[in-house]
């Protein structure tokens, strides 16, 4: 089949040439039967080295695909692989659609209006939707506006997504749920000012003809969401007030929004009055879900401490909820902190019969709290045969740590094995080992990762021991 897709496209081959060569790759990708859907092949510059049985015909072909021949996700693989590049992306949505008979789907559609919107391209967004309605293939719908409402709100457009709210009338789409998908977006972007006067004050209410009074915005899940856009913000007086509010407005109070205040309790340094809402949540009869639990174990583990917290994980399980990593995690976390690090060892143990995978955070829990280098590695190297890959803020705060103890050996191990694992030291990594060696005295070899650091562009810090050596020298 590849061949004679690779000779039909020749026509198309002399003025695409960069298009074709990743469509290549993406088609020999999925159509291998070693294909891994999550991972696609990177592109390299002459794609045919790595895969010289398929190479494009030279015999002319037409320059049209049998519609067969690309599936929904081929095209959509093919998108996200542009995904930084919004005129490729684009210049593919429209070349699978005119020269090979594709029809797009909403997925597709939705695909490319959020890479258009990540470049702030809007108005090909909405000619290319418009366009879309005309054909009829692939309508628009309420995920559509979801997307443009969040690449609108995160460049702080507000205005011009209370607009396209308007415009979603065009397409029978100015509902609910679009009207709910606009609070979320303003929210998760901190325009929760924004939102509430949308719900509440009116103040927008002259570009809605009216039809804004219509909608019900006085039910939990838009509280809800503005109630979590001030927690984002992190303004705890306003959360209070808010919360406050939703009582006299008669709203009625769910699990999210339980786990969403009992989280900013938490976060403003109330634990206590966190564990006072659990209590509250029990006696009303709502059942709790594992984010609730999640967030009820680390209240009650800072203010009652680590045994209240394994109780309360008890409970938890007795009652038919089964923890998740962030569960195992805070255990961990508490455990450690209070020095108990054989049963913090038991936790980790049972994670895996659990069969709940470590993620990287489980094992920071440990070297954060770990004194003993010895130690570290060991976990460290238990981290890697486990298939959790470090990431660079790992190697960074161990560095940091051995060398505020002395140590370079492991911090040189550390810098071999970051080698291995395919990561490019940042500045922070390359200052944590400079200091490390200055600490030790060792200024000639400190300058020479200086100098290496500078000629990568990265900047380094003012150091007066290097600046000192330097002007001895001269």
């Amino acid at each position: 089949m590849l061949p004679s897709i690779f000779s039909k496209i020749h026509h198309f081959r002399s003025h695409r040439s960069l298009l074709l060569s990743k469509l290549q790759i993406l088609l020999f990708y999925h159509t291998s039967p070693h294909s891994n859907s999550q991972f696609p092949p990177k592109t390299t510059a002459n794609p045919t080295q790595n895969h010289p049985a398929f190479s494009f015909s030279i015999n002319p072909a037409p320059t049209h695909f049998e519609k067969s021949d690309f599936q929904p996700e081929t095209v959509l693989e093919s998108l996200n692989s542009y995904a930084n590049d919004w005129k490729l992306a684009l210049e593919f949505f429209n070349w699978v659609e005119t020269e090979c008979g594709f029809q797009h789907t909403a997925h597709t559609l939705n695909r490319i209006v959020d890479i258009l919107g990540k470049f702030f391209e809007f108005e090909i967004t909405w000619n290319l939707i418009e366009r879309m309605r005309r054909n009829g293939c692939s309508l628009p719908d309420h995920a559509t506006f979801r997307v443009l409402f969040k690449r609108y709100v995160s460049a702080h457009l507000v205005k011009e997504a209370i607009d396209a709210f308007v415009r979603s009338d065009n397409y029978n789409l100015r509902d609910e749920i679009s009207f709910s998908n606009l609070i979320d977006a303003l929210c998760e972007y901190k325009h929760v000012i924004e939102a509430e006067e949308l719900c509440f004050k009116k103040n927008w209410g002259d570009q809605f003809d009216g039809d804004l009074f219509c909608l019900n915005v006085d039910d939990t899940k838009i509280h809800n969401m503005i109630l979590r856009g001030w927690f984002k913000m992190e303004w705890w007086r306003k959360c209070r007030e808010f919360w406050e509010e939703m009582d006299k407005r008669g709203v009625k109070k769910d699990l999210f929004s339980y786990s969403i205040y009992m989280d900013i309790q938490c976060k403003s340094g109330k634990p206590w009055k966190a564990v006072k809402l659990y209590k509250e949540m029990r006696k009303k009869g709502i059942e709790l879900d594992v984010v609730a639990y999640n967030t009820v174990i680390r209240a009650i583990g800072i203010s009652d401490g680590v045994d209240e917290a394994a109780r309360l994980f008890k409970e938890m399980t007795e009652l038919g909820c089964q923890p998740n990593v962030v569960t195992f995690n805070t255990i961990l976390k508490l455990l450690c902190e209070s020095g108990r690090y054989r049963e913090a060892h038991r936790v980790l143990n049972l994670m895996t019969r659990k069969d709940c995978l470590p993620n990287i955070v489980t094992y920071h829990c440990f070297f954060t709290c770990l004194e003993k280098p010895r130690e570290i590695l060991k976990y460290f190297d238990r981290m890697i045969e486990g298939g959790v890959r470090p990431r660079m803020d790992t190697y960074v705060m161990l560095m940091r740590k051995f060398g505020r103890w002395g140590f370079l050996r492991p911090i040189f191990l550390l810098w071999k094995k970051m080698a291995l694992q395919g990561l490019s030291p940042d500045e922070f990594a390359y200052n944590a080992l400079i200091d490390a060696l200055l600490q030790k005295g060792l200024v000639v070899l400190a300058r020479k990762y200086d100098e290496e650091m500078l000629s990568k562009g990265l900047s380094a810090k003012p150091r007066a021991e290097l600046e000192a050596k330097m002007d001895d020298e001269a």
